[in-house]
C-alpha cells in the first residue's frame, strides 16, 4: 500500500545583491517553491504574512540591516475615494474591462516592452524577452486571471494587470499600461478597478505587493485610503510615511532561522 506523504515547504535565502528601491543598500529575499495542489492553501496563507507570488516562488523580503519593504494592502470596506480619484475613475468610465485566463498574447508584450522601455528602461525586467514573458504570465499554479482593458473606440489594449485570486482578496501581481495614455493615470485607474472588483467578488482586500517608506516609486500606494501594512508580524492601518522611516535602519533584525519558524503555515501543509 502506498502512502502520499505531506512536503512541508523548504525555505531558501538569495544571495544579496543590489537593492532596486533604496540608494546603498544590499537586498536579500527569503523564498519558497510554489506547486502541488497544495498550492493554492500556501498562497493564501503566506500572502497574509507579507509574501508575494512570482512565476512558481514565493518570496518575501529579508534583508540583513533593513525592514523598509512592508507589504500592502487596501481595505476595501474603508477604501474612499479622493477628489483626484474620483477625477481619475470618471475620465475612465468608458474603457473595457475583460478578465481571461493567464495566456501570454503578442499584444500584451508589445504593450509591456512599451511600458518598460519608456517607465523602466533600466529595470530588473528591462531585458525580459517574449519567452520570459510568457512564463511570467503563464507559470501559476493558484487560481490567477489576467485583467485586459481596451481603449473604447479602437479597442486597442492599453493596459494590462497579472491578478491572483486569494480566499480574501485579489492581488495585483503585476501591472503594465501604454505610456501615451499618461494623462489617463491608467496605474491609479486599475488600483481603483480592482477595488471595484473586489466589491463586486465580496473579497475585503486588494494587495499592492510593496511599499517602501522614501521611495518615490513607490510613494502612490500611499494615496489610498483604507491602507494596511504588514509591519512586524501584523497588519495594521497605514499611520503615515514617518511612522516607517525607522525600518529602513532597524535596530534588530530577526535570524532567518527565527524569521521561518514563526512562518504560519495552513493545516493542510504542515
Amino acid at each position: 500500500m502506498r502512502h502520499a506523504l505531506r512536503m512541508t515547504p523548504q525555505f531558501y535565502v538569495t544571495a544579496p545583491q543590489t537593492c532596486p528601491y533604496l540608494p546603498d543598500r544590499l537586498e536579500r529575499k527569503l523564498f519558497t517553491s510554489l506547486q502541488g495542489e497544495q498550492a493554492q492553501s500556501l498562497n493564501d496563507a503566506l500572502s497574509h504574512q507579507g509574501f508575494r507570488r512570482s512565476q512558481n516562488v514565493l518570496y518575501r523580503p529579508s534583508c540583513a540591516d533593513c525592514s523598509a519593504c512592508l507589504s500592502a494592502r487596501i481595505s476595501v470596506a474603508d477604501f474612499k475615494p479622493s477628489k483626484t480619484q474620483r477625477r481619475t475613475a470618471k475620465k475612465n468610465t468608458d474603457i473595457k474591462r475583460k478578465a481571461i485566463s493567464p495566456w501570454a498574447t503578442e499584444d500584451q508584450f508589445d504593450l509591456f516592452r512599451r511600458y518598460l522601455d519608456t517607465r523602466h528602461a533600466d529595470g530588473g525586467m528591462a531585458d525580459m524577452d517574449v519567452f520570459e514573458f510568457a512564463a511570467m504570465i503563464e507559470e501559476t499554479p493558484i487560481r490567477t486571471r489576467i485583467v485586459e482593458y481596451s481603449e473604447p473606440e479602437s479597442e486597442d489594449l492599453i493596459a494590462v494587470c497579472l491578478t491572483d485570486i486569494l480566499n480574501d482578496g485579489l492581488s495585483m501581481v503585476y501591472s503594465f499600461y501604454d505610456p501615451n495614455f499618461i494623462k489617463y493615470s491608467l496605474g491609479t485607474w486599475m488600483i481603483l478597478d480592482h477595488i471595484a472588483i473586489a466589491q463586486e467578488l465580496g473579497l475585503p482586500y486588494v494587495y499592492l505587493g510593496y511599499w517602501v517608506p522614501g521611495s518615490d516609486k513607490m510613494g502612490y500606494k500611499a494615496q489610498f485610503s483604507g491602507l494596511e501594512i504588514y509591519n512586524r508580524g501584523a497588519w495594521e492601518p497605514f499611520r503615515g510615511e514617518e511612522a516607517y522611516l525607522d525600518e529602513q535602519r532597524p535596530t534588530t533584525t530577526d535570524p532567518i532561522a527565527e524569521q521561518v519558524a514563526n512562518i504560519q503555515l495552513p493545516n493542510s501543509v504542515k
